[in-house]
């Protein structure tokens, strides 16, 4: 992983979070919901760019570590910063796996897991409604 500092944290309410973020998003993000395999909007973006949270605009996957891992998923071998996301234990029906959060704002991304390319070894299994792209100016 790479080095980096810990963004600023970005705090909202309940009703800030509803009024900024579609129902999609709000779901996904601060409900830690999940959008149906194969339907976000990144799946297939070949874009050069940097994938920001979508709730705060913190920095958090480069294009170049985004790979097709057929999950249904956009998915990254790794995040732009290592202290741009959290991670958490997640045992929801008693399965184990470690969600993926931002640092910044708490938003629920998704979930990394051990079966990854090299260099890492990891899959970041992103929802495409958490992020935005800021593709990069040519």
């Amino acid at each position: 992983m790479l080095e980096g500092a810990k963004p600023s944290r970005v705090e909202k309410s309940d009703v800030e979070w509803r009024e900024k973020l579609t129902s999609e998003q709000y779901r996904i993000t601060r409900r830690h919901g999940t959008e149906r395999a194969f339907t976000g909007p990144f799946l297939h973006e070949k874009r050069a760019g940097t994938y920001a949270c979508v709730c705060c605009g913190a920095p958090l996957f480069r294009s170049d570590a985004k790979y097709d891992s057929r999950s249904g998923w956009p998915s990254f071998t790794r995040p732009v910063a290592e202290r741009a996301i959290d991670e958490h234990s997640d045992r929801f029906l008693f399965i184990r796996r470690t969600e993926v959060r931002c640092a910044a704002c708490d938003a629920h991304l998704g979930h990394v897991f051990p079966d990854g390319p090299a260099p890492t070894g990891l899959r970041y299994c992103i929802n495409g409604a958490a992020l935005m792209l800021d593709p990069d100016k040519a």
